[in-house]
């Protein structure tokens, strides 16, 4: 809560991008050190690296499974930071109080979500040099282009999930937010298309997971990691679905 009171040296009051900087400090150290959200931003990512690799799920799709895999993990931790992760923390913060204080405060509530935002760019981007490392020494070398394609990509991504998060987390309960948000994230990554290539999925399936935000994100991710290709109908779809939730969000959030 330091943020509250934050001064420049002598002893002036901070400017805004200051105080939004030390919120998302704050907001990053907390979510780093919460076990259950180090579990989904590390652990389970990692596992599913590892797995993926491991099985011939993968195989006969034109490339290597490390190939195949990595842009979707990547994803996947846009989704666990993004969506769960913030969803819950911010559903509890709603819960007790926390959110109505903060935005009292001069950091406002335009302060508190840039914050919020500051603090999963921070936690994304340590999930992507741990992931990025991890899947190198399993032999995987994207292209320059398509990591510099990815990078503004995966961004889109996080700030898609962060407003659906936050859009979940403002408008139900803490408890109906943890449910939602785990069960989200189960089903996006099981059958969302962010992990598995929708060509893995029925017809059917492969059709539906085509307008979600995991499957445009899975899609965008694995076009410019794999071939240095910019999926324009995935780009379409998650820029549609990060304008209407961060319209939503701001609509109906609730602070207390």
């Amino acid at each position: 809560m330091s943020t509250l009171f934050h001064q420049a040296p002598g002893g002036q009051a901070a400017s805004l991008t200051s105080r939004i900087i030390s919120q998302g400090k704050y907001e990053a150290a907390t979510m780093l050190r919460n076990g259950e959200q180090l579990v989904l931003m590390v652990v389970m990512p990692l596992l599913g690296l590892v797995a993926l690799v491991a099985t011939p799920l993968l195989d006969g799709m034109g490339y290597s499974r490390v190939a195949i895999a990595a842009p979707g993990i990547l994803a996947l931790c846009a989704l666990s930071t993004a969506f769960t992760g913030q969803g819950i923390a911010t559903g509890f913060d709603r819960r007790y109080g926390v959110l109505r204080f903060l935005s009292t405060t001069p950091l406002g509530k335009g302060g508190l979500i840039a914050g919020k935002v500051l603090a999963v760019l921070v936690a994304l981007s340590l999930q992507v040099v741990l992931i990025s490392t991890v899947a190198a020494f399993m032999g995987w070398r994207p292209p320059l282009a398509g990591v510099l394609l990815g990078i503004p990509l995966l961004v889109l991504g996080a700030a898609a999930f962060t407003a659906l998060g936050l859009l979940i987390a403002g408008t139900v309960r803490p408890e109906a937010t943890l449910a939602i948000t785990n069960l989200g994230w189960i089903l996006f990554a099981a059958v969302g298309g962010i992990v598995l290539p929708a060509g893995k999925f029925s017809s059917t399936l492969e059709g539906i997971v085509q307008w979600l935000p995991s499957g445009a994100l899975g899609n965008l991710m694995r076009a410019a990691l794999i071939e240095s290709r910019l999926d324009l109908w995935g780009l379409l779809v998650l820029l549609a679905w990060a304008a209407m939730a961060s319209v939503a969000a701001v609509k109906w959030f609730k602070w207390n």
